[in-house]
């Protein structure tokens, strides 16, 4: 595959947000088609710009350092993004941003959400290290850590349920409630979610056990747990407070609840 003589995008809409990646190279804007299939808008307007220097480099998944160290970093008006295989620079007034990376959907994966993280901090939302579905018309949330749960309860969505995302979840508030959308950022599973939206019906902290059952617990706790699965990266106190605010808001608003549960289908028979 040769570069494009000429830089064309691909806009990628996760939660109502577009975000046009713009590059010269082909290959690359055609990976990320196919990565971001259900999620990409040709006619919506979007509201992020980022322009992608691909550099010469390998593009495997192992390629990218698991432990490379991670670093989001206010400097002025800009933040500057870097790990071991991307560089970034975003400026979040004109929304307007630069990323140096090899051809590794991982690496652009990661700054999509990053910067999906920076916004949601000022507009009363988070990213959830969560599964999601919607049933009956309400989305709920399964939240854990990594061997909660989440990939086997993904795995029995059953066939009335959509599911939104089996990893991370894109909460944010809409009106007087927070709302739930698709993502395509995937875990174990390696499907991508519904492009879909719905009101939030509540949040289920993952534990797995010897038997199926529902216990509802307190704001305190809930808020306390929810913290410890909110995805932001970024060391900046002004952020970090808007973040807690809105998980506090959030937690006031929906029912909490710890989800024990065995391997199987036989769960989502309380999820309703």
């Amino acid at each position: 595959m040769t570069a494009a003589t000429a830089r064309e995008s691909v806009n990628i809409v996760i939660g109502g947000t577009g975000i046009e990646v713009i590059s010269g190279d082909a290959g690359f804007l055609e990976m990320l088609h196919r990565q971001y299939a259900d999620f990409v808008a040709r006619d919506a307007c979007p509201s992020i710009r980022l322009e992608i220097d691909v550099t010469a480099g390998p593009e495997a998944a192992d390629a990218v350092d698991d432990d490379a160290e991670l670093r989001v970093r206010r400097e002025g008006n800009c933040w500057n993004l870097s790990r071991g295989d991307f560089e970034a620079r975003y400026d979040p007034g004109i929304r307007r941003g630069v990323v140096r990376q090899s051809a590794n959907r991982h690496s652009i994966d990661s700054v999509i959400r990053i910067i999906h993280t920076l916004t949601l901090a000022n507009d009363c939302g988070f990213l959830l290290h969560s599964a999601s579905a919607i049933r009956n018309g309400r989305a709920f949330l399964f939240a854990g850590r990594s061997g909660a749960g989440k990939t086997t309860l993904s795995r029995h969505v059953p066939p009335d349920a959509c599911l939104l995302s089996d990893e991370v979840s894109y909460v944010r508030k809409s009106g007087a409630e927070f709302q739930a959308w698709g993502t395509p950022f995937t875990g174990e599973l390696g499907t991508p979610g519904a492009n879909r939206a719905a009101p939030i019906e509540a949040l289920c902290f993952l534990r797995q056990a010897a038997e199926n059952r529902l216990v509802a617990i307190g704001e305190p706790e809930a808020l306390q747990l929810l913290l410890t699965n909110v995805l932001f990266f970024a060391h900046d106190a002004e952020l970090v407070a808007r973040v807690f605010d809105s998980a506090g808001e959030f937690v006031a608003r929906t029912k909490a609840f710890r989800l024990e549960f065995t391997p199987g289908d036989r769960a989502w028979e309380l999820v309703r």
